[in-house]
């Protein structure tokens, strides 16, 4: 293994998580001598810029370049740009990677069918309701079957997160979509997909991210999520995966379900029923999940899961809206605005 690797690291105002970040790149099994460390930074305005300067005076291969655009699309193509090297892997600042992180990456690529490579992304907080957050974020009934959230096989999936691919490859089909403030990796995955190459899921390629301890944040997250899937999806013509659309049946389902309930008792048995049950698997995987904590876990989880779901099915609806209809560029710019 004598590729190079360039870890293309997007930031802004990271000072809390920057530097276990890049020295989790520093301290990896693969030869340090063979990897370089690019952080585009959005001209942060707290500390993040003086510690990575401070680490780069005693690591030449950690370089910080600057991204006026701000967002993370336009760092990770910055840092791409920047690169010479074989492989580029997209990380992000919020976030640690395991020892064998880039060795395995590098071995995952070896297989010339496979056009991206990526692993399980673990989820943590240090607070009881942003550890209700990450569990929430690791489970089926939150997240379906994105499986780079919890799988602990090898597979071929849609998309991963902090993907690898072959530089010149990357390049080829066009990095990333800087429109895209969100899902620009599904995006960037979906035309990894139509050249033929196959996206590769490895648990053995293992990170750590801290999740958001905020439920305010996390709807504008998964709601910005739901509203940047509809462009993806105008893009390409067609969803990557059914469980991008789940969402948006569920927010339709409570919408159109409750209307009808009011002129029909069928319906109204249906709706009821329907939601009852939804509240039981809420309530039954929360109770599970909060087990693994404690119980202090469960009221946060239990809001959780719905959060997750319909905060998601509203922004879908909405990016219908603005995409196919309205097309306003007020709406798209201030669903650029990344919370943390």
């Amino acid at each position: 293994m004598n590729k190079t690797v360039s870890i293309i690291i997007p930031c802004r105002n990271e000072e809390n998580y920057i530097k276990q970040c890049i020295d989790s790149f520093l301290n990896q099994s693969y030869p340090k001598e063979l990897i370089e460390i690019i952080i585009a930074d959005g001209m942060s305005t707290d500390n993040t810029r003086n510690i990575i300067n401070e680490i780069s005076k005693k690591n030449n291969n950690v370089i910080l370049i600057d991204n006026k655009k701000f967002t993370a699309p336009a760092g990770m193509n910055l840092g791409i740009k920047k690169s010479n090297s074989d492989i580029i892997i997209i990380f992000g600042a919020h976030a640690y990677a395991d020892k064998e992180f880039v060795k395995e990456n590098v071995l995952a690529l070896e297989n010339e069918e496979v056009g991206c490579a990526g692993g399980v992304i673990t989820t943590i907080n240090d607070s009881i309701k942003g550890e209700a957050i990450a569990e929430a974020m690791s489970c089926p009934f939150g997240v379906g079957n994105a499986l780079f959230r919890y799988a602990e096989k090898e597979a071929f999936v849609d998309t991963v997160g902090f993907g690898a691919y072959y530089r010149k490859f990357i390049t080829e089909i066009g990095l990333f979509d800087e429109e895209l403030v969100r899902n620009q990796d599904d995006e960037l995955n979906f035309r990894v997909q139509k050249t033929g190459k196959k996206i590769l899921l490895n648990p053995k390629i293992k990170s750590t991210y801290f999740s958001r301890g905020d439920f305010k944040k996390l709807w504008r997250q998964y709601y910005q999520y739901g509203f940047w899937k509809v462009r993806v999806i105008q893009k390409h013509k067609k969803p990557a995966s059914i469980r991008h659309l789940i969402p948006l049946m569920f927010v339709l389902f409570l919408l159109f379900g409750g209307i009808g309930s009011i002129f029909s008792n069928l319906i109204r048995i249906g709706y009821f029923s329907t939601i009852v049950l939804y509240l039981i698997l809420d309530a039954v995987f929360s109770l599970k999940l909060s087990k693994k904590k404690s119980l202090l876990h469960f009221p946060y989880l239990f809001i959780t899961f719905p959060i997750l779901h319909i905060s998601y099915g509203i922004g879908f609806i909405f990016g219908i809206v603005n995409f196919y209809i309205v097309r306003s560029k007020k709406v798209e710019e201030k669903n650029k605005e990344i919370s943390r």
